[in-house]
């Protein structure tokens, strides 16, 4: 984590912050990162999953056909379902007529057995089945229809605001259409919030009724580091991928929509994250509510305030850089109370070579409420005197 000392560089008014460092800023001609490759793909997104800087684009927020990449937001809806006790893996499913009878890719399941909801996850992410598919939507919403509203209602709600879906299966349809930065932001929170039922993407083959397949994403046999996520393919929409991989600490999110073969996705996201992970090193820089500074509060119980940022914190920056960074904290001096636990109190900004990385919103960690009579008069008569001194 970067240092935390810091220096005062003004009294009144607005004051500046600055992280003490020995570094020199003469680094800066030596930060040397080249361009992303160039991709034989429709469109492409490269992203640090912790810090959500975008490493990589091209035609990143163009609306296209997403294939069996929908399914990612199909496990989104059930994951969520599962982690609410509203649905149990364990707990059995119907396969109806209309689930049995989906055309594309399969998990072969029989219309009208009943098969448990882990064999219908395990056959929609590995086999990418079709039909387990819709018999989680039915099991989910009552009808595939019912579902597709909840996925554009949690679509929303993600921010997913270039994304239509029509089904849970990403079977052609003019009005189901995705953007590559979309599915990265469902993807990350499938990773976030999921990260039990996310290792099924790391499953390299499931059998059911005597047929063996294997997971469709070869980067799971190419690159361990690879752990997930999701094959698509139509004629339409050509071979796409989202893949996640984590080296060390660091985890980088693709996603390649449009590649001419099942060959060409893999190599084009293998491009991708070697790139990333060659020339980026990703950093938290503070905990969540972590305390950075103590500042002056006016007429309050207290004098002191404890700041921070209320998420934890990360930077992706080029390889070799993390000791250059320079950290500065604004924030208004006269900080009168009550402040509420919460509250934005000012910004903390990251520079990197005269650069700014990252703007983040510092917060009030606690509540300090008014002072008493004499305590908020001893106070405005010494904040007065302050602020005659440095009007001098």
């Amino acid at each position: 984590m970067l240092n935390t000392s810091l220096r005062l560089t003004a009294s009144i008014g607005l004051i500046t912050t600055l992280i003490a460092s020995s570094c020199s800023l003469a680094f800066a001609d030596s930060i040397v990162v080249p361009d992303p490759p160039q991709l034989a793909a429709k469109a492409w997104v490269l992203v640090d999953f912790d810090s959500g800087r975008i490493l990589a684009e091209h035609n990143a927020n163009e609306q296209v056909e997403p294939a069996s990449l929908t399914k990612i937001m199909t496990g989104y809806i059930v994951f969520r379902e599962l982690t609410a006790n509203r649905l149990k893996m364990d707990e059995l499913a119907t396969i109806s007529k209309t689930a049995w009878q989906q055309p594309g890719s399969r998990s072969f399941v029989n219309v009208g057995a009943q098969l448990p909801i882990d064999t219908l996850v395990r056959g929609m992410i590995i086999q990418s089945g079709n039909d387990s598919s819709v018999a989680l939507a039915e099991k989910v919403a009552g009808s595939v229809e019912v579902f597709s509203q909840l996925m554009n209602e949690h679509a929303q709600k993600l921010g997913m605001k270039g994304s239509h879906f029509v089904n849970p299966t990403g079977l052609p349809d003019p009005a189901h259409y995705t953007t590559a930065n979309d599915m990265v932001k469902v993807a990350s929170a499938v990773i976030r919030n999921f990260p039990e039922y996310y290792k099924i993407y790391s499953q390299k083959e499931f059998v059911w009724n005597n047929i063996k397949q294997p997971n469709r994403n070869r980067l799971l046999w190419q690159d361990e580091s690879v752990d997930g996520m999701k094959t698509g393919h139509t004629e339409s929409a050509g071979y796409c991928l989202v893949a996640s991989a984590k080296r060390g600490d660091m985890r980088l999110i693709t996603v390649i929509l449009g590649t001419d073969s099942e060959k060409a996705r893999a190599q084009e996201t293998q491009k991708l994250l070697n790139y990333g992970f060659r020339f980026y090193e990703t950093h938290k820089l503070y905990q969540a509510s972590q305390e950075l500074q103590k500042i002056h509060v006016w007429q309050g119980e207290k004098d002191d305030l404890a700041i921070g940022t209320a998420d934890a914190t990360y930077l992706t920056i080029p390889r070799g850089q993390y000791d250059n960074l320079k950290p500065v904290i604004e924030f208004q001096s006269e900080m009168i109370a009550p402040v509420s636990k919460g509250q934005t109190i000012g910004t903390l900004k990251v520079t990197l070579a005269d650069k700014e990385l990252a703007k983040i919103p510092l917060i009030a960690l606690e509540d300090i409420a008014q002072g008493g009579f004499f305590k908020r008069a001893i106070d405005q008569a010494k904040l007065a005197i302050e602020r005659m001194s440095s009007n001098k």
